[in-house]
């Protein structure tokens, strides 16, 4: 089941220049989704990816359910993160079936995987207790460092796939407008939007600087107000 998801482990293991924005990115929305649903006592999340997010999240709900589809990914969870407190389901987001409401949920970083992300979101919106949250967290194409680097010659095409997000799995970018169209045809409209992380270089000359974490904070925090210009994009879905 898991055999096609594990050919991208390598990519989520670490050791490459790219940590350094996933750390960023991966460890800022969580703080910002649990801010936003500050009510909810459950959570059901798609995909343990890089490994950041559960830890952060399992602490502040009382339930944390985490559906993942690799096997050497949830291998490599538990080994780095033997304490934390999360029951993690075994099964491909779309044929994951659950009679459990549940008053948040979260799609961090993965619409951009996926065949059919209308689908995806159609499936798990089912899953909604009465007044939950949806959150959704994709990349934006059309982020400063990506729109810079178009305009020095840098990069052919905002939407261009690069060598790490093929490794990853990565079939897409999104800009607000294309993750706007896919949630209303899933029966959804985006209730808030947001930015993750406001990026104006390209990460070596970022990393470059050794800038002090206040500033990289700092990058997080005003980005929230710019989803246009971020490098990520994060919504909250009503159902309509």
């Amino acid at each position: 089941m898991s055999s096609d998801l594990d050919a991208h482990l390598a990519a989520y293991a670490g050791g490459s220049q790219y940590d350094f924005d996933n750390e960023i990115l991966l460890t800022w929305y969580p703080r910002r989704i649990i801010a936003l649903a500050s009510l909810a006592t459950s959570m059901l999340e798609l995909g343990l990816g890089h490994g950041f997010t559960a830890p952060i999240f399992a602490p502040y709900f009382r339930r944390h359910v985490v559906v993942e589809g690799s096997s050497a990914v949830i291998q490599n969870f538990r080994r780095k993160y033997p304490d934390v407190r999360t029951e993690i389901v075994r099964d491909l987001f779309e044929r994951f079936e659950t009679s459990e409401r549940f008053d948040a949920i979260v799609m961090g970083f993965v619409l951009e995987h996926v065949e059919d992300p209308v689908a995806l979101i159609k499936r798990y919106k089912r899953y909604l207790a009465p007044g939950g949250k949806l959150f959704i967290a994709v990349p934006n194409a059309q982020s400063l460092n990506r729109r810079l680097g178009f305009v020095a010659g840098l990069l052919d095409d905002l939407h261009q796939l690069s060598a790490n997000d093929l490794a990853l799995g990565h079939r897409r970018y999104y800009t607000l407008a294309s993750l706007t169209a896919e949630a209303a045809k899933a029966g959804c409209r985006v209730e808030r939007a947001e930015g993750i992380y406001l990026k104006p270089f390209t990460t070596q000359q970022i990393m470059a600087l050794s800038l002090d974490k206040r500033v990289i904070e700092a990058m997080c925090q005003v980005g929230v107000d710019y989803p246009e210009l971020s490098c990520g994009l994060l919504v909250q879905l009503t159902i309509v």
